[in-house]
């Protein structure tokens, strides 16, 4: 779907920008030119932006292994 159609500016563009640490929609629109024509698309390309950073966080977590401790007392 397109967010952006000024800059051509799809969905999948803001989720791979979130995926690569985008961290906000300054950087997001100096990446992919997103709003920087009429910017009606700001607030939907915000709310996926956010929705993106959030998965990609909680993908992040999720590779992340935990261990048991094991106590060294004897």
């Amino acid at each position: 779907m397109y967010v952006c159609v000024c800059n051509g500016v799809t969905e999948r563009d803001i989720r791979q920008a979130a995926a690569g640490g985008c961290g906000g929609m300054t950087e997001l629109t100096m990446r992919t030119g997103c709003g920087a024509t009429c910017g009606s698309c700001v607030p939907m390309a915000c709310e996926l932006l956010d929705e993106a950073q959030r998965e990609a966080a909680r993908q992040a977590h999720d590779n992340v292994l935990s261990f048991r401790q094991i106590s060294n007392a004897a």
